[in-house]
């Protein structure tokens, strides 16, 4: 089993909101079902829904008109704490959760590329989940100059809001190669795919708010139920 989702509720839930709209799926001017309803449908009470809503709001993608509902006001560029991230069910969309797998600091393999100012690198390897479906594994190298240590129990679903509060490290910018790898050996046996299955893979190194490369990682993900979505605006 996955570990819960470390996100409030509200979170998650206007997280939710902003990938739908980042798909597609709620366009401009779109009114929203009644708060009562949709409250009901996720699950949670009509409170953490509006604090959810107030997120979007913030946000500048929601308009709440008195005595008539809510309408999604942008379908442009939804920046929420997973703009990053790049996965998403073949509909589109998808709540991510994360189950981590392993943490070690480690030398950096002579195999990685060039980044960061450490020799030392802190390796993360987790399963990803959308709306709690196994859709890809992930092996997160951080710079060990960010951090003596790092803890499993600290580690955020969304990593990059984690290095932004704990760490002082905010990922601005980063450069994606994709392609096809196999599955590594280090798969758990519950992942869809088994180890050597050939899958989508991407390559990533991500870069500070100083424009240092502070995190390379591998994603492999099962493209029979996701895919990876860039939309350029």
């Amino acid at each position: 089993m996955k570990n819960p989702c470390s996100l409030p509720a509200y979170v998650q839930i206007s997280e939710v909101l902003i990938r739908e709209i980042s798909a597609g799926h709620l366009l401009q001017g779109d009114r929203l079902p009644p708060e009562r309803q949709m409250a009901k449908e996720m699950d949670v009470s009509v409170g953490t829904l509006r604090k959810a809503l107030s997120e979007l709001e913030r946000k500048g993608l929601l308009e709440r008109r008195q005595g008539s509902g809510n309408y999604v006001k942008s379908s442009g560029k939804a920046e929420g704490i997973y703009a990053f991230f790049r996965i998403e069910l073949l509909k589109g969309g998808g709540l991510p959760t994360a189950k981590v797998l392993g943490l070690q600091r480690l030398s950096k393999p002579a195999e990685l590329p060039n980044f960061g100012t450490s020799g030392q690198a802190h390796r993360i390897r987790r399963v990803r989940y959308l709306n709690d479906q196994p859709v890809a594994l992930e092996e997160i190298w951080l710079d060990g100059s960010w951090a003596d240590q790092v803890s499993v129990s600290d580690l955020s679903d969304s990593l990059y809001l984690y290095y932004k509060q704990r760490l002082g490290l905010r990922i601005v910018s980063a450069e994606d190669r994709i392609g096809l790898s196999r599955i590594p050996d280090w798969t758990p046996p519950d992942f869809q795919l088994q180890s050597g299955t050939q899958c989508g893979f991407v390559e990533r190194i991500s870069f500070s708010q100083d424009n240092i490369a502070a995190e390379y990682s591998r994603t492999w993900f099962d493209a029979t139920v996701s895919r990876y979505m860039a939309r350029i605006r």
